[in-house]
């Protein structure tokens, strides 16, 4: 900010740009920090991806497991619910409702589309420049979903 007179000039600054040149990896690595390939040997990538891979892939499973322990068993209560009379059902507002949201999630899907593609594309080049930490992690998510 500066006084021209009466009136103060301000600096525009460009956010995308400056996050480009300050990215807080460069901090912490140094400014020539690249794909993680360019600076780490081969095994240590595999490690490094087989463990992050095995912790994601055992969280995933435990989270799985209790996620279809509560949709089933409340499944399951509201069948008993219904076949013992406490509950009565209105189906045809049922399928009425589930067709309102098909139209309404496909219409958000067709507005959505251009944004998964531009972040699939991100992924897809991530992968490509760091393949043997991205093997290693797919590794370690399949054993840690068999632990």
């Amino acid at each position: 900010v500066s006084d021209c007179g009466d009136e103060e000039v301000y600096e525009v600054v460009d956010l995308t740009e400056y996050a480009r040149r300050h990215q807080w990896w460069s901090r912490v690595f140094g400014n020539s920090s690249g794909p993680i390939a360019e600076k780490y040997s081969v095994a240590t990538q595999l490690v490094m991806g087989g463990v992050t891979g095995w912790c994601a892939g055992y969280v995933f499973q435990r989270v799985g497991k209790i996620a279809a322990t509560a949709v089933g068993g409340g499944f399951l209560l509201l069948q008993i619910a219904n076949h013992s009379g406490y509950v009565q059902v209105d189906w045809k507002k049922v399928e009425k409702d589930v067709n309102k949201a098909k139209k309404h999630l496909k219409k958000k899907a067709d507005k959505a589309a251009p944004e998964i593609n531009t972040f699939i594309e991100e992924a897809t080049d991530f992968i490509k420049r760091n393949i043997v930490l991205s093997s290693g992690f797919v590794g370690g998510f399949f054993l840690g979903l068999a632990s």
